[in-house]
């Protein structure tokens, strides 16, 4: 894929990543642009269509799956990568189904996003990037505590887990991939 003249949608709630993918892929000759949230994504899709788009998959407001829809109806050329740190078989299925080209966990990187649109669609990832089975837990425990507005005790209740025991889990540091 040349990079000289391609551009590429950068779209994710989280400011810092957004733009850090932003300079990234500029820094790699692509014309990028970033939204904080779907509404603002289909605007800049609406001006000008992108080459490329990088969507998380959990946001507030529209989820990542509703924009790939959104993106492909805009676009049909647009190739569109779903990017999230919750991933699942279901998830990575049904973002295929709706015409994402690819799924990548979180965090990836510039040069691992490119990686995937390049590789065949529908084409996992190396096998060294599966993550652990604590690091799996974590991770879950983690999307559960953000989704209960960081409540741990309602967080645990969720889990079903004693309160302390999720705290002795939360202090531990994530394990490694």
């Amino acid at each position: 894929m040349s990079t000289d003249d391609s551009s590429i949608l950068v779209v994710d709630d989280d400011a810092t990543f957004r733009e850090r993918l932003v300079r990234a892929f500029a820094a790699r000759g692509l014309q990028a642009r970033g939204a904080g949230d779907a509404e603002e994504a289909v605007a800049l899709a609406l001006a000008e269509s992108p080459e490329l788009a990088v969507v998380d998959l959990r946001m507030p407001g529209r989820s990542g799956l509703e924009l790939v829809k959104e993106l492909r109806a805009i676009d049909e050329a647009t190739q569109v990568l779903v990017l999230t740190g919750y991933g699942s078989i279901a998830t990575a299925v049904e973002a295929m189904r709706l015409g994402a080209c690819n799924y990548l966990p979180k965090p990836a990187d510039a040069d691992e996003i490119l990686a995937a649109f390049a590789r065949e669609p529908g084409t996992a990832a190396p096998a060294a990037e599966v993550a652990s089975l604590a690091r799996a837990e974590w991770e879950h425990i983690n999307r559960v505590l953000a989704d209960c507005g960081g409540n741990i005790s309602q967080a645990a209740r969720l889990l079903g887990l004693h309160r302390r025991s999720l705290q002795r889990k939360l202090a531990k540091y994530p394990v490694p991939r």
